[in-house]
């Protein structure tokens, strides 16, 4: 979480005066750009699409996001989620109403950036960030389960190898990222010994040209707005919702604060970018971004940017270099970025003694659910209504009504929230046939917060009315008094 007193990151500025921090953004670029390459393959064969697009996507929405983005060394590309939104356009309609889709889609990013949507930001409780983030952990190691199953023998050694070398080698140095020595290291044993494992270039052939300018080929009509419309609105939301959380993550990691507004801003144009060049488009990703912040201890755009140069790069120029990597080193790369992403402290005996259960339930939920539809919004919606119901249930039952009687009248001291949950029943807490002909409600330590409250009211004072007994309603603070007044008498309420 961000505040005031977090800590400075150095700039662009500062890390280009300096050849250790520039060495170690360039460095996490590199990871970066290896480990996106396969990721952008299966991602496009997800989507349906020649693996060219999500290479394309990857490099634009990289270099993109560097200068448009609101979150510094977060990574954009390809992604999974959103390649499953749009496959369906892909499959029933082609590749050019796709590339419609992925601009329309960003777009619409932009418009919602441009209403505050980010601001929604603040109703994502804590257990649902932390249920977020230890779905996408475990969406990440499942989805290395393929490589490990009907493989070589020689892939569990090399991905063994692979982990040793990450969690022993920045015990010793941190100079360069262990990710990369491990893949420089495993590759050339690999080739030197002869081992016969998968590799990057059976995930799929590599691009052997630039990307080009160019204009989907659909008709400008209606139509064609009624098929891609819904698609790319879907993508809008999941784009930037998965993009909004993880730059929230990365704000907590870094103890640096960062621009939402500007981030959807940059999301939306860096996927119109990515389908004008003919890619499938993407958004922030949380692997990536963990390898190169958390893994790699990069701070600044520069990492990002390099990230998708060096990815174009490697494609096109070292692509046969690239095709010899074992998948086993990217495997064990992910395993650790896994392990690491996830909250650990959130699953302790001793945190789970001290969570409310409601807090625990609806950061398990959204785990789960997230994990089962592998959508990141159904399981993030379903988390905050969770949230929501659970804690307008809790507040509903801190409400209380107390009764006292004098000679004249019968006095009600309303104590706590009044909303819809609370509210609901409230017209049962009066002795209706057993109250004198006049009834006080103190309600100066409570606060009408909705029409259901008013409404309620209405209802007490009518059922009060039809016995002949007259209401008073007093100690309402001035904007709840004005808000009763507005309202009063207009609902129907009183059956």
């Amino acid at each position: 979480m961000t505040t005031a007193l977090a800590r400075p990151e150095p700039t662009v500025l500062q890390a280009l005066r300096s050849p250790r921090l520039l060495t170690r953004e360039a460095l996490a670029g590199l990871v970066v750009a290896i480990a996106l390459i396969p990721e952008a393959i299966a991602f496009s064969i997800i989507a349906g699409v020649d693996p060219r697009l999500g290479l394309f996507s990857s490099f634009v929405m990289a270099v993109a996001i560097a200068f448009l983005g609101g979150r510094p060394a977060m990574i954009s590309a390809a992604t999974g989620a959103i390649a499953l939104v749009i496959a369906p356009v892909a499959r029933e309609h082609g590749v050019d109403h796709l590339l419609a889709t992925v601009i329309l889609g960003g777009i619409l990013q932009v418009v919602l950036g441009l209403l505050g949507v980010a601001r929604l930001m603040r109703y994502i409780p804590r257990s649902v960030m932390i249920g977020f983030v230890n779905a996408l952990a475990i969406l990440i190691f499942i989805a290395q389960v393929p490589q490990l199953i009907g493989v070589p023998w020689a892939v569990y050694p090399l991905v063994a190898a692979g982990l040793a070398i990450m969690y022993l080698l920045p015990r010793l140095t941190r100079v360069v990222p262990a990710p990369l020595v491990a893949i420089v290291l495993l590759t050339g044993a690999a080739v030197v010994f002869g081992i016969s494992v998968p590799t990057v270039g059976d995930q799929g052939a590599l691009p052997e040209s630039l990307p080009a300018l160019l204009i989907p080929n659909v008709p400008f009509t209606l139509d064609t707005l009624g098929i891609i419309l819904p698609f790319a609105l879907a993508m809008a939301v999941v784009g930037l919702l998965e993009s909004l959380m993880t730059a929230a993550l990365v704000d907590d990691i870094t103890d640096t604060p960062s621009s939402k507004t500007r981030e959807s801003l940059g999301q939306g144009a860096a996927n119109v970018l990515s389908g004008l060049f003919g890619g499938m488009g993407g958004c922030a990703m949380i692997g990536q971004t963990m390898i190169n912040v958390k893994a790699s201890g990069a701070r600044t755009r520069i990492s990002t940017f390099l990230a998708g140069v060096f990815l174009l790069i490697l494609v096109l120029v070292f692509g046969d270099v690239v095709a010899i990597i074992p998948m086993a080193v990217l495997v064990a790369v992910m395993i650790v970025v896994s392990v690491a992403t996830f909250d650990w402290h959130s699953v302790r005996p001793s945190t789970l003694r001290r969570m409310p259960l409601s807090e625990t339930i609806v950061m398990v939920l959204t785990v789960v659910v997230t994990v089962w539809t592998h959508n990141l919004a159904i399981g993030v919606g379903v988390g905050v209504v969770a949230a929501a119901v659970l804690f307008a249930r809790r507040v509903a039952s801190l409400t209380s009504v107390q009764r006292t009687v004098t000679a004249d009248a019968a006095h009600y001291i309303v104590e706590g929230e009044l909303f819809f949950a609370s509210s609901n029943d409230l017209t049962t807490k009066f002795a209706y046939h057993e109250d004198p002909a006049h009834v006080v409600i103190d309600l100066s330590r409570s606060h009408v917060w909705d029409a259901s409250t008013v409404a309620a009211l209405d209802s007490v004072r009518t059922k009060y009315a039809r016995l002949g007994t007259s209401v008073e309603l007093h100690g309402m603070t001035a904007a709840a008094a004005r808000f009763h007044d507005r309202l009063s008498g207009s609902l129907g309420a009183g059956h």
